[in-house]
């Protein structure tokens, strides 16, 4: 027989993947002798089973009945008692963190006879009804699935009768008033009476927390951070402890260090008179935890001691849920806490120079992903700004966008492309789908622990909370500060660094990196195999790449240098010559341009190897659309000149030959140069002559040449002959040796398969995924992304998106082929890849893995890049 249910002392800390994060902290603190209500948690496998059968697992409540007794004996109270009530809480507990995306029920076991021995127990009947009136409303929500603002509008609409502002104005008449008119919403809301029977509540309430494994909600926060499904939840019943019960009473969410900025000392919130829900939902603004050591100085001392205890025990900054019952500290979770990217770094390096982890452990603690949210640009802090308001600076990042005020609307155009920032009063759970869409997150209530602070920095997001002069009307779709009023769709800039909010776009620049970031990168490299090189197309963006640690330049496209407006007539008429003489007039034009490039990058990256792409796409891009030649010769032909007309006709006659069906998979790339090696020829002599250039100034340029597409040996063997014989003929002209390496990009299956011959003539290989992925799967990317992956991928019939994750089961198949067979021909071969995959982190790890030399991605990327080629080496 399974056993489903453990005591917390009974429970395994280490095992998250029965007991679920917060389960498996309340045993380790219960272990530790912390001060932990007790409890019992339900494994994940009980929700595993419930969910497969829809029904639960058999015996699983008579081990809970079981248990209950057990938490009875030793508090001396009774679940529906009414001299000594047991109250309880019903918690979700997953094994891998969701802040907020499953349920919890509060104050279980509450009916109308235990409500009044509650009150007679603690002498505080206020309290007790308090405690009544949350816990309808809460159990109403999540149990039977009523709409959690029917119940505060019932609230609101009360004090607005009895003329009070504050829920804590509430006398114990107006909260029996608030009870009744609970019961009556519940009973005309699901025809059915709300549930006495505290056993009948504690089975419902078991039953919703496995249901919330699968919410939406749930379902999309695990899908955003794949995470997987077939987890499960574990339920933890605790008993209750109050924070609501009087002055001496408090309730908070606490981290040991700050969470935006990773600086030592406490960082949280709290709430005199109040309950948890009251601080995570963001309904009331709480105090910093700083007061609490004026207004409770004994308890702020425990909670210091605490949380050094925690992060030394646990090794890693911890996120504190406690309530304060009158001046006696309870700690109800501890659970590693969310950080943004820069805290992240700072803990880990501040943490391995204290010797608490070590400096592997501070490289793999790090997301790839959120790293590189530190090179995302920040508000100018010279810049001139309309400030509208100041709110809580709940997670750092600039965030510019059309302000919406519901979740739906902030997915569906934020999906679109369009910039949006969610305006809220607070943000729910049930908002987390247009939190992930929109650019940043403004709420007029809640703290920096609030569930729009937790989520947004948890997902790299601008968040500032807490804004109360910020006055949102939802049906109206408008804010106002003062006599302000911003409407829906009005362009605002949120800065969560600083808690601003701006009228219009402010300017941004480009952020310092931390002096830690900087010394966790150089650990990175020390433990990296890989090489890390960037691609880059001009030398700005070379010299970016190699501020950011790139070891060379791994693609350098050139025909993007053909796209200059000074250089796209000299381009089209190279195209629309009809003769080798004419053709050879234009390239000896874009001969010294081509040079200036190549001078340049190879400069930038002196000492480094560069990789050159010699020209790869169809020559029929550079010329213009048919469709605007047609009309503009239509109208050179009513009002135009001969001149004019003649022109036109010509490029429009040339552009018809050239147009292709597929261009993909047409004339481009290495077939270019075997018609027109005047093409390439020009190429390679701009090339060497640059090369040149710089050694007579005495530096190192590193020069590889790369041919693209190749799909034969004999392609690669005739442009290898090419290449060869202009630099022997660049070399005799400027009396000087000209060293390069002459490759090829592996994009088709057959170079793939035939890489053994390839390798013959070629000294390295690199790999362009990107059309390697359209042409091993037959997907054309922009249609593909368009019309059918988004079903592949909801379907699950491809786990990732493989144009953005390598695909290892079949391009990654030919990547192993091609690196064994063209290493068993040239031992020697360096070997790398340089698609968009080369800055994904999985795809990394498979490069390592499969034995690559370097990866190579945009000059962004190659901070995230070094950093996953550390951590796959210290995988493997």
């Amino acid at each position: 027989m399974t056993r489903y249910v453990y005591q917390f002392e009974e429970g395994d800390g280490k095992d998250r993947r029965r007991f679920g994060g917060k389960g498996a902290g309340l045993a380790e603190m219960s272990q530790i002798g912390l001060p932990v209500p007790p409890g019992f948690t339900i494994i994940t496998e009980a929700s595993l089973d419930y969910l497969q059968d829809n029904a639960m697992p058999d015996d699983l409540m008579d081990e809970v009945w079981l248990n209950l007794a057990r938490l009875e004996d030793k508090l001396g109270q009774k679940l529906g008692d009414a001299e000594h009530p047991l109250l309880v809480s019903v918690r979700s507990g997953a094994p891998i963190s969701m802040p907020g995306m499953m349920d919890t029920v509060l104050n279980l076991g509450l009916n109308a006879d235990t409500m009044e021995g509650l009150g007679r127990l603690t002498g505080n009947r206020r309290f007790a009804l308090d405690s009544f009136r949350r816990f309808i409303q809460m159990f109403g929500n999540v149990v039977m699935h009523m709409d959690h603002s029917r119940f505060e509008q019932i609230l609101e609409a009360l004090k607005t009768e009895v003329g009070i502002h504050q829920d804590t104005e509430l006398s114990e008449a107006h909260l029996e008033e608030l009870i009744t008119r609970y019961k009556a919403l519940v009973l005309k809301s699901t025809r059915r009476e709300f549930p006495d029977d505290p056993k009948v509540q504690l089975e419902m309430a078991i039953v919703a927390v496995f249901n919330s494994w699968r919410n939406p909600r749930a379902v999309f926060y695990r899908r955003v951070n794949k995470i997987s499904n077939l987890l499960g939840t574990a339920v933890n019943v605790q008993s209750m402890v109050f924070g609501n019960m009087g002055e001496t009473s408090a309730t908070g969410v606490l981290f040991t260090r700050n969470p935006n900025t990773g600086e030592t000392g406490m960082y949280g919130e709290y709430l005199t008179q109040a309950q948890g829900e009251d601080v995570v939902a963001g309904i009331r603004t709480p105090k910093p935890i700083e007061e609490m050591a004026q207004e409770m100085p004994k308890t702020h001392q425990q909670l210091v001691d605490v949380c050094q205890l925690l992060e030394f025990h646990y090794r890693d900054m911890q996120d504190i849920e406690f309530t304060v019952q009158e001046e006696k500290l309870y700690l109800l979770q501890t659970r590693t806490g969310k950080r943004t990217a820069s805290a992240a770094v700072k803990i880990a390096v501040d943490m391995a120079k204290a010797d608490i982890i070590s400096r592997q452990d501070a490289i793999s603690r790090q997301e790839p992903d959120q790293v590189q949210r530190l090179l995302y640009r920040q508000i100018d802090p010279s810049a001139e700004v309309e400030l509208l308001a100041e709110g809580l600076p709940a997670s750092p990042g600039a965030a510019i966008g059309k302000v919406v005020f519901t979740a739906d609307e902030a997915e569906q155009r934020g999906q679109a492309g369009e910039a949006v920032i969610l305006v809220r009063p607070e943000t729910t759970p049930d908002d987390i789908h247009g939190i992930v869409a929109a650019q940043g997150v403004l709420t007029s209530r809640g703290g920096m622990t609030s569930h729009a602070a937790i989520v947004a920095r948890g997902m790299g997001k601008p968040a500032v909370t807490g804004c109360e002069a910020v006055h949102i009307s939802l049906e109206a779709e408008t804010f106002t500060v003062g006599e302000r009023v911003i409407a829906k769709d009005a362009l605002i800039t949120i800065d969560g660094g600083t808690g601003r909010v701006m009228l219009g776009t402010v300017p941004t620049v480009e952020p310092e990196l931390s002096k830690e970031f900087t010394e966790l990168l150089g650990w990175a490299d020390s433990y990296r195999r890989l090489k890390v090189h960037a691609n880059a197309d001009t030398p700005e963006d070379a010299a970016k790449a190699r501020e950011l640690g790139a070891t060379g330049v791994g693609l350098c496209r050139t025909e993007h240098m053909f796209m200059g407006q000074e250089r796209l007539p000299v381009v089209q008429a190279m195209i629309l010559a009809e003769t080798l003489e004419d053709r050879q007039t234009a390239l000896d034009q874009l001969l010294p341009m081509q040079q200036d490039d190549f001078y340049g990058i190879l400069k930038a990256m002196d000492g480094l190897p560069v990789t050159i792409r010699l020209l790869d796409p169809p020559l029929h891009e550079f010329l213009p659309d048919i469709e605007v030649t047609e009309k503009a010769l239509a109208v050179a032909k009513s009002q135009g000149s001969d001149a004019d007309i003649m022109r036109l006709e010509a490029v429009l006659r040339r552009t018809r030959s050239l147009f292709e069906f597929n261009p993909m998979l047409g004339f481009r790339g290495v077939r270019l140069g075997v018609v027109y090696p005047e093409i390439y020829a020009m190429q390679a002599r701009a090339i060497f002559q640059a090369q040149a250039a710089l050694l007579k100034e005495a530096l190192k340029p590193h020069v590889e040449v790369m041919i693209p597409l190749v799909g034969t040996s004999e392609e690669l063997a005739r442009m290898k002959d090419m290449v060869a014989d202009v630099n022997k003929a660049v070399q005799s002209e400027q009396g000087i040796d000209l060293p390069y390496k002459i490759g090829t990009m592996i994009e088709v299956p057959r170079a793939a398969l035939v890489a053994g011959s390839i390798a013959e003539h070629a000294q390295f290989f690199s790999f362009g995924t990107n059309d390697l992925t359209q042409t091993t799967f037959g997907y054309s990317r922009d249609d593909a992304e368009s019309k059918f992956l988004p079903a592949y991928l909801a379907e699950k019939i491809l786990p990732e998106n493989p144009f953005m994750v390598l695909d290892r089961g079949g391009v990654g198949r030919l990547i192993e082929i091609a690196l064994k067979d063209g290493r068993s021909t040239r031992p020697d071969l360096k070997v790398g890849i340089c698609g968009e995959h080369g800055g994904d982190p999985a795809s990394i790890a498979f490069c390592h893995e499969a034995g690559l030399n370097y990866v190579s991605c945009s000059p962004f990327r190659v901070p995230v890049a070094r950093l996953a080629a550390a951590q796959a080496a210290l995988k493997k």
